[in-house]
């Protein structure tokens, strides 16, 4: 400001310098005549003279201008206080909304309403905001107010993730469904699918999006884990009743979750179900081969069918490595059960035993009583029986 004043400064001077420099060639006359009137005035006092009527006229043309259009300026002075004011209240809301100040983030949503153009932004913040009062009424009003066409796809996003979050489904994918017809395909959309299918118990499409959002890096790999493995065990038990069904499906899986020991814990118990005892063993021993588990263990012995002498060589070669497994000596033990091999069953179970009690396993220690009691009633030791469920049932309540 101080160098723009300078600057006039300088410029006054110079046009006074120069005024003064062509007052100095005053040769010139002008002669007015208005019978019986006769003004004779020197050319550099005429000039002065119309420079100044011009100054003048056109002040006074400006000041009748303002006044004529002043009533149209206060009303674009007012209509850019409300633009300012809406514009405001709806920052405001923003701020308010992320803050968690849910009623004041509706309320400043409101206010900027004044301002037309504000209507579809107001009504998506206003309608997250009554989603979060669970005022799911409130909510839909909002959103039938964005009706600007380039909103629309936030509309729709924001419409299935809500409806998603208020475990409404079907809402939330006919949502989906009406964007993807728009060309609209996100990640954002595809999480919210699996959400809605998650609810919608719709698993074979929970596996698919789990797939797909996990290619995408969209996923967590631990949650993708726990997805597949949830969906993948919902779809087993769907086809619990039919053998040939789920082995079909258990062949579609991904050697990752074949290996896995809940499922192939959960495939191997539906198929004894099904007294399909084989197929289950073939299902625990590749399991095992890859992930060795005490659950798949646990679950071995039951896959034995009529004959376990088979699955008790091939527990006999695991134990060559892992002498002192005790969920293995248990799982050869309740081998031998079945086998009515009650020597080598009362030593393995009494070796599982004391492994549990060296290993403070108290599940382990609780089955093996179990396991030693049944074995005293076939051999008909009533005492020794009744000691080892007195002996489970006070591990029990240690517990």
């Amino acid at each position: 400001m101080a160098i723009r004043g300078l600057l006039w400064l300088a410029l006054l001077f110079a046009i006074a310098v120069a005024l003064a420099t062509v007052g100095r060639f005053d040769t010139g006359q002008v002669l007015l005549v208005y019978p019986p009137y006769r003004v004779d005035v020197s050319l550099n006092l005429f000039v002065v003279g119309i420079v100044v009527a011009f100054l003048l006229l056109y002040a006074i043309l400006r000041f009748a201008r303002n006044i004529v259009t002043m009533p149209r300026r206060v009303a674009a002075y007012r209509a850019r206080m409300r633009a300012e004011k809406a514009n405001s209240a709806l920052r405001d809301a923003v701020g308010n909304l992320y803050a968690g100040r849910f009623s004041r983030a509706e309320k400043a949503a409101r206010d900027s309403l004044a301002d037309g153009r504000n209507t579809s932004a107001a009504g998506l913040i206003a309608a997250t905001a009554a989603h979060r009062l669970h005022e799911y009424a409130r909510r839909d009003e909002w959103l039938t107010q964005v009706d600007d066409p380039d909103l629309q796809e936030a509309r729709l996003m924001a419409t299935a993730d809500m409806r998603a979050d208020g475990r409404d489904a079907d809402g939330a994918l006919a949502a989906l469904t009406e964007m993807r017809t728009q060309g609209g395909r996100r990640i954002h959309a595809q999480q919210i699918a699996l959400r809605a299918q998650q609810q919608l118990k719709n698993w074979s499409e929970v596996l698919k999006l789990v797939k797909t959002l996990e290619k995408r890096e969209a996923l967590h790999p631990a949650v993708a884990v726990r997805l597949r493995q949830l969906a993948a065990e919902n779809l087993l038990r769907d086809r619990r009743h039919n053998a040939d069904a789920l082995l079909e499906l258990w062949q579609s899986l991904s050697n990752v979750e074949r290996h896995s020991p809940r499922l192939a814990d959960c495939a191997a118990e539906l198929l004894i179900a099904l007294e399909r005892q084989a197929d289950a063993r073939k299902i625990v021993e590749e399991a095992l081969a890859q992930n060795w588990d005490a659950r798949l263990l646990r679950r071995y012995p039951d896959t034995a069918g009529n004959d376990a002498l088979p699955l008790i060589q091939k527990a006999e070669a695991w134990r060559k490595e892992r002498p002192e497994d005790g969920d293995l000596l248990f799982a050869l033990g309740r081998l031998c059960l079945k086998q009515q091999l009650w020597g080598k069953a009362q030593s393995f179970l009494e070796a599982a035993l004391k492994s549990a009690d060296a290993t403070q396993n108290e599940p382990l220690k609780i089955r093996s009583h179990r396991a030693l009691a049944r074995l005293h009633e076939q051999l008909g030791d009533g005492e020794k029986a009744a000691s080892h469920y007195r002996e489970s049932a006070l591990s029990m309540n240690v517990v």
